[in-house]
Order: C-alpha cells, then structure tokens, then sequence
C-alpha cells in the first residue's frame, strides 16, 4: 500500500503552501494562507513568543541572528533588489561568533570527517578564534558494554566496537568554557543528543550524508527522477 504522505488537518504544514511569496501571510501585511497556517491560526501564541524576544539575552542573540542573515548579501541598497549571496557557511559561522562577543568555538565532528574538521579548525583559527575539538569515539565507550549492542548491530562485526560518545564530546567541550559549539557530520540521533546536553549554543557546519558526500539535499533533488525509491518505499524488496 502507497504511504500517505498528506499533511493532517490539525497540524501546521507550512512546507505545503503553495501560495506566491507577495501573498503569504508570514511575509505580506494582509497576505493569506492555506488552511493550518500558523500565522493566521496561532495570533495568541504568536504574540507570546513576541514578548519572549524581550529577554535581554535571547533578544541580543536573535537581533545579532538577524543583522547577520542580511551581512550576508551584497549591494542591498539598489533598487529593484535581487539576492546577491557573499559568504560561505564557514565564514557566516566566524562572523556571528564575533557579533556575540564570542571567542572559543567548540567543533563536534565524526571521525569520518577529520580532514574537514582539521581544515575547519584551521579556517575558525585564521578568523581570529580559538578552537576547542573533540571528536565523536573519544572516551572509547564499547557498543557492547555501555549499549548492550550484539555483534550483528556493530558496523565492524566481531571487534569490541566504540560507539560514538556525543554526551562525552558535549561534557569535554563545556569543560574547555566554549561559547559556541559547531556540529560537523555527526550521526542522526547523535547530532539530537549532543543538543540536547549541550549548555552553549548550537551551530551546524555540516550534516553527514555517507551517499552524497555530505550533501543530503541531492536526495531530495532526485527524488522524482533518479531517487523515485525515496517516495515508494515498498519498492524497496
């Protein structure tokens, strides 16, 4: 039986607007939306988040958020405007990490991307901060002993495995007084947990996609050519 993959009524769907952007309520002064649309459908809840951003902090973090999304494009004074995109992603991350005031990064990254992490750490440093890294395996936890994984659950079968540690990496960086932690290719539910231990805030360089070479959109842009099995899943026997 085909998945159904439609929105439910009762949930926000955002991702299935199909209106032009000049007439989405989110962007336009009077604009519309689908049914479920967050922004006609949630005032209340909306306009209590608004007196969130008054914290002093959260407020300080969001505005300095903003200022650099728009550093980002070029010639914003001409009219008509069209996006001029300038910075890298790296880039972006060293330029608010000084708009906060901050000095030393914390780079989380996979074992797999360790040439990447040395070149990013390499790159933050040549900014002007300070790096603190550790990698996903430090501690060497065993998949056996602190899991409970069996043999056929290990990618390297019948060695004592170590299972990537991100509650360790998020301790050992908080310990060396990060201000910003930076993901770099950590596992999906590894990357979770990380945020979820985590005390400083969280930024991600990079997610891990071992089929596109760590660009997991390329799934996406195929999905309706070459990729068609991600959108028919019993195909898969």
């Amino acid at each position: 039986m085909k998945p159904d993959t439609s929105p439910q009524a009762d949930l926000p769907a955002c991702a299935e607007c199909s209106l032009p952007r000049r007439r989405r309520a989110c962007l336009a002064e009077g604009g519309t939306g689908p049914a479920g649309c967050p922004t006609l459908h949630a005032p209340e809840l909306a306009a209590e988040v608004e007196r969130a951003y008054q914290d002093p902090d959260l407020r300080e973090f969001a505005r300095q958020a903003s200022i650099q999304e728009a550093a980002c494009y070029a010639n914003r004074h001409q009219r008509p405007y069209r996006l001029q995109p300038t910075k890298t992603r790296i880039l972006e991350i060293a330029e608010f990490a000084r708009r906060m005031g901050y000095h030393r990064l914390g780079l989380a990254f996979c074992i797999g991307l360790g040439r990447e992490a040395a070149l990013a750490a390499r790159i933050f440093r040549a900014q002007g901060l300070e790096v603190a890294s550790v990698v996903c395996k430090a501690g060497r936890a065993s998949k056996e002993r602190v899991l409970g994984l069996d043999d056929r659950d290990k990618v390297y079968q019948g060695t004592d495995e170590s299972a990537c540690n991100p509650l360790l990496q998020a301790r050992l960086l908080e310990r060396a007084g990060v201000q910003l932690h930076v993901l770099l290719g950590l596992c999906v539910g590894h990357d979770s947990l990380f945020i979820r231990q985590a005390t400083a805030p969280v930024t991600v360089l990079a997610v891990k996609d071992r089929v596109t070479g760590h660009n997991p959109l390329a799934a996406l842009y195929t999905s309706e050519t070459y990729y068609q099995r991600l959108m028919h899943p019993a195909r898969e026997e």
